[in-house]
């Protein structure tokens, strides 16, 4: 299985330390936030990554170079301009083949075992698996809930909760945030237009409502690294 690393954006929120360095080299502990990715991706198993680039792309790549370093085959996506996470990802299809592949968000820190994603192939008639997270404080109302609430507590401490998602949040279901971590159909970008720049949501929406989107709850470790302060954080 192949796997992409979305490091395109900009890093808005990171400013000023994404003024001169690509949100992905921002370091925890002493190494960059996309090593920790590339580190974990090799010890799954996955051997070729994607990594889309735009805003100071020239420094991702003349620091991570062909990847060989960190045990993998690095397959670069470059953007002219940022084209957000479905636009990035249906750009980098060609690069990715017509297999489903692991999508990793370029800006979470998480001790995930992403071998538990590339050993477990999608469900007949899935587009795609998404691993979801308890709402962290930033983002209180969460994503997206279950269609269908299971009351097995040991199913969700192992990772295995699983069934199809809606989009909207119901009241008085619970809603869990995206991880940014899944495994997804290329398939799923059937209808999207090469080139364009759209969020991955506008693709993930028709196909949670035809019932073809699964996901797990993930209770470990995760952080957004979206803010200086979050950032700061997680070094502590």
């Amino acid at each position: 299985m192949k796997a992409m690393i979305l490091a395109a954006g900009f890093g808005k929120r990171l400013r000023p330390l994404t003024e001169h360095t690509p949100k992905p080299l921002l370091e925890i502990r002493g190494k960059p936030l996309i090593v920790y990715h590339l580190e974990a991706l090799a010890r799954a198993g996955v051997k070729e990554v994607v990594i889309n680039t735009a805003w100071l792309g020239e420094k991702l790549e003349a620091y991570l170079g062909d990847g060989s370093q960190y045990g993998v085959c690095i397959h670069w996506s470059r953007e002219t301009e940022p084209l957000e996470t479905g636009g990035g990802i249906c750009f980098a299809l060609p690069l990715l083949g017509a297999e489903p592949f692991l999508l990793v968000n370029g800006d979470v820190w998480t001790d995930y075992p992403f071998e538990q994603l590339v050993s477990t192939p999608l469900k007949k008639g899935c587009l795609a698996h998404l691993v979801l997270v308890p709402n962290p404080e930033h983002n209180p109302e969460g994503d997206y809930c279950f269609a269908h609430q299971q009351s097995n507590k040991g199913d969700v401490l192992s990772g295995i909760l699983a069934g199809p998602l809606v989009a909207e949040k119901r009241q008085g279901q619970q809603s869990y945030t995206f991880s940014g971590l899944s495994i997804i159909d290329p398939q799923l970008f059937a209808a999207s237009s090469h080139g364009q720049a759209f969020p991955l949501r506008d693709v993930f929406a028709p196909a949670f409502r035809a019932g073809h989107i699964s996901a797990e709850l993930y209770l470990g470790e995760w952080c957004d690294v979206g803010t200086p302060e979050r950032l700061q954080a997680l070094n502590a």
